[in-house]
């Protein structure tokens, strides 16, 4: 029991940047849970923090590789408002079909991406400079796109992206009566329970299997009650969310979207030879020249990717709000960016993780939810927000100099 509190302590103090970030969203979770009076975590509440902030996480993806590369990304809202209004028009002005405007989206992401890559990988223009001309351009191409006016309704089946859930395949359970004369029975859906199910059991095969790889290797892992306690804590917020979920409307559709990019991009960062060139990159340029890699064709496809994302971002965002305007998207690089720098991503390259970005993005999401519960006005919310990016980034650099690399 003692080497289990000795491990916890050194996971606690000498793996700040990793541990920090989960034992911050715990805490800002119980606080505002307290704050609201427990609305926080209602299952109404918890679906709507997943539809609200689904396009966050998803451009949080490419966001922690354009960081770990040693870039940074100031156009990702006016890309997704132009990539909106393309497919506003495509769908609600020319009646094309609704899947044309989801593709129109992604392709319209793509090509910007390689737009932006092009200046930054082969031209050798600074990235920052490169999207913050990009911010302009395409803020500006918004307004020309929608002549200055909204678009709305998207059709229903366009709609089902953002705001459909699936229900119902495998039945429900009653868990209540409700209450008053015309109380309608509480109901639990099952496939969204199965779905939470499977996911415990993935983490927990995913995480044997890493730890006997690491073992395989020699390499040190956590003993065996610690490794435990860590799977009892993940599975039991799992289920917990599927549980919210599965109480309220069901499985949101936009969640498989969300789930699927996350399984993907965890492996294309740790597990490709993309991924190690990314790191590498970003974490010692002349270093990763003189190993043979393809610095441009990395940077390059850096925003390629970057592009990808924000497309599909774009299509989530404006089926959410049905429709596109040509102030969409405004201020969206702040909340992505700080995702990835909450989440741990390091400002001078070479450090950041996939599930970090992703605690960073809910950390984000909670707070801003949190507040707009409680009643806090938009401008002290966005006061509250730059704070806590300027902390992150204090904390990244506090982390540095315990480390001794910066004198």
């Amino acid at each position: 029991m003692n080497n289990v509190f000795t491990e916890v302590k050194d996971l606690l103090t000498h793996n700040l940047r990793t541990s920090g970030i989960y034992i911050a969203f715990v805490a800002i979770i119980l606080l505002f849970t307290i704050l609201t009076g427990g609305t926080l975590l209602s299952p109404e509440n918890v679906t709507n923090i997943v539809l609200q902030n689904a396009h966050i996480l998803i451009m949080a993806l490419g966001m922690i590789l354009v960081i770990v590369g040693g870039h940074i990304d100031l156009s990702v809202g006016s890309v997704l408002a132009f990539a909106s209004a393309v497919s506003a028009v495509l769908v609600i002005r020319m009646g094309m079909p609704w899947w044309v405007g989801v593709i129109a989206a992604i392709i319209v992401g793509i090509v910007v991406g390689a737009w932006q890559g092009y200046w930054v990988a082969y031209v050798g223009i600074p990235a920052f400079i490169v999207t913050l001309a990009g911010m302009l351009l395409f803020r500006g191409l918004t307004w020309l796109v929608l002549n200055n006016v909204s678009l709305s309704p998207f059709p229903t089946d366009y709609r089902e992206v953002a705001s459909g859930f699936l229900d119902g395949p495998f039945g429900t359970i009653t868990v209540g009566q409700g209450e008053g004369l015309m109380a309608v029975p509480q109901t639990v859906d099952i496939f969204t329970l199965v779905i939470g199910v499977l996911a415990v059991i993935g983490v927990v095969v995913s995480s044997l299997r890493s730890r006997r790889t690491r073992q395989g290797y020699n390499q040190t892992v956590e003993s065996m009650p610690l490794f435990v306690l860590k799977l009892v804590v993940v599975s039991a917020v799992l289920l917990a969310f599927a549980w919210a979920l599965a109480y309220n409307r069901g499985f949101p559709i936009v969640l498989i979207i969300v789930a699927v990019l996350i399984l993907i991009y965890q492996v294309i960062a740790n597990r490709t030879v993309f991924g190690r060139h990314v790191y590498a990159v970003g974490g010692n340029l002349s270093a990763a020249r003189l190993s043979g890699v393809n610095v441009r064709s990395v940077n390059f496809w850096i925003f390629v990717n970057m592009g990808f994302l924000t497309g599909i971002a774009a299509a989530v965002f404006s089926s959410r709000s049905n429709g596109a305007q040509p102030g969409m998207g405004n201020m969206f690089e702040l909340d992505v960016i700080a995702a990835c720098f909450i989440g741990g991503a390091s400002t001078m390259g070479g450090v950041g993780r996939v599930g970090g970005a992703l605690v960073g993005g809910l950390v984000m999401a909670v707070m801003t939810n949190g507040m707009q519960l409680m009643g806090v006005p938009q401008s002290s919310q966005q006061i509250v927000k730059g704070l806590v990016l300027l902390l992150a980034v204090a904390f990244d650099i506090y982390n540095k100099r315990r480390a001794g690399t910066v004198r």
